[in-house]
């Protein structure tokens, strides 16, 4: 979390409040504190336009859909500060790419890191020869270890389902099946626990 990596404020947007983020964001701002350092805060903003104009470093998650489609667009881009970086941590689309090339032309101290694209694999033109933006393959979880990973996920569910175990109705609400000392829950939604629900596990 770059809160804690550069110890930076936090101002984010989000339909739903994010309490857990917040209590995080508090009790790192209380261990600097008492290292005699500079606390960190957290503020949840009304609305994305005011976190737009007052973030430094901005990082988009939402989902695609037709409310989020150029959700960064010539209007929203020019809300933001000057200097700002955009992480785009979602989908391509969410970003106007046309838009932002002439953004980032006009605005050579405003930096952008990219790894989805509006029309995967292409860029729109421009994108990869401008210096401000960080372009790479949408890849990451492109290793033999994460693939068969990500299958085994899918299988465990397909096999919790069938063998009765709910599907895990909380994806925020890891700490149940990372708890050493408790027995995990009754449900499959991640490798974590699948050994000791007796399902199949990868050998990875």
């Amino acid at each position: 979390m770059m809160v804690e990596g550069f110890k930076m404020n936090l101002i984010y947007y989000d339909l739903y409040q994010s309490t857990r983020l917040e209590k995080f964001v508090t009790a790192y701002g209380e261990f600097l504190k008492a290292n005699g350092e500079q606390p960190v805060t957290w503020k949840r903003a009304a609305s994305m336009d005011e976190v737009l104009r007052e973030a430094d470093v901005i990082s988009l998650h939402p989902i695609l859909d037709k409310t989020t489609y150029h959700l960064i667009n010539k209007e929203s881009l020019a809300t933001m500060k000057k200097e700002a970086i955009l992480v785009n941590c979602s989908r391509g689309p969410v970003v106007d790419e046309v838009a932002l090339v002439e953004h980032l032309k006009q605005n050579p101290m405003f930096r952008v890191g990219l790894d989805v694209f509006e029309d995967e694999p292409y860029m729109k033109p421009g994108l990869a020869d401008m210096k401000n933006a960080v372009v790479v393959p949408h890849i990451a979880s492109a290793s033999k270890w994460t693939r068969e990973g990500m299958a085994t996920l899918a299988a465990l569910n397909v096999l919790g389902k069938i063998k009765g175990y709910p599907v895990w109705g909380d994806p925020n609400g890891v700490a149940p099946f990372l708890n050493e000392n408790a027995p995990p829950p009754a449900a499959s939604p991640s490798i974590v626990n699948a050994k000791a629900l007796g399902l199949p596990v990868s050998k990875l």
